[in-house]
């Protein structure tokens, strides 16, 4: 990406939580609040959990919740976790960057490409933390101040199993009415392509922990998986930068 364009980047995100911190919530945020600023919802653990495979030691899994800062900077702390990429997935590899991403044309979604070891950590858990602190998945096409299709909630299932757990997980949560009378408006997308994002996206919210955007929408997200998954949360991230 050229500097032009990391910059209007910058402002964007700055102007989004400056607006925020002036307004207090007011006006037009009102109609499209931060999760960070509301209650996060306590979701019950998964029915449907079945143990890691024999032998196996390494699992993939792709979801997509808003601003991939923030979900990346979330599971970059679960025990378990070896890995957590930033990046794009639901359209073309031509259209895998983040200007065109951001029109809201390509089909693409900010996702995370999660790598763990499901011996420490199951992939139904890793659902839990997705729809308990990583975002709201109520919200249709946006999260908190982003809007578009880009920002949707995603689950991108590498196999069929994956499919399975996450329709389950959705199935359980919606008859619990664990949101309320809010729909869980979480999609399943199959056989989608993952492609990782420009480098200056990766390990943002730990390289530049003041930003607005961050201290506004991000870190009460990394507290509040501190707060009710202590037995998952490793002060440690899993940084992208230090498996380069």
């Amino acid at each position: 990406m050229n500097t032009r364009s990391i910059a209007t980047l910058q402002r964007r995100r700055t102007l989004l939580a400056v607006l925020a911190l002036a307004t207090g919530g007011a006006g037009w945020l009102t109609a499209r609040p931060s999760r960070a600023a509301e209650a996060v919802v306590a979701v019950p653990a998964p029915s449907t959990d079945p143990a890691a495979p024999a032998g196996s030691t390494s699992e993939v899994a792709v979801l997509a919740g808003g601003c991939f800062w923030g979900v990346q900077g979330v599971f970059q702390h679960v025990t378990g976790v070896s890995g957590a990429v930033s990046g794009y997935a639901g359209g073309a590899e031509s259209t895998a960057r983040y200007d065109d991403v951001g029109s809201g044309t390509t089909g693409h979604a900010e996702a995370l490409r999660i790598t763990y070891d499901p011996r420490q950590i199951s992939y139904a858990r890793l659902l839990q933390i997705f729809f308990s602190v990583a975002h709201d998945p109520t919200q249709l096409n946006r999260q908190g101040p982003d809007t578009g299709t880009q920002y949707r909630s995603t689950i991108f299932a590498q196999n069929l199993e994956q499919a399975r757990i996450a329709q389950a997980y959705i199935a359980q949560l919606t008859q619990a009415r664990t949101f309320g009378n809010a729909p869980v408006v979480t999609t399943i997308e199959l056989q989608k392509r993952f492609f990782p994002a420009e480098a200056y996206h990766q390990d943002f919210l730990t390289r530049h922990p003041d930003h607005p955007y961050i201290v506004i929408n991000d870190l009460p997200k990394v507290a509040a998986l501190k707060r009710m998954y202590p037995k998952v949360f490793r002060e440690k991230p899993a940084l992208v930068g230090a498996r380069a």
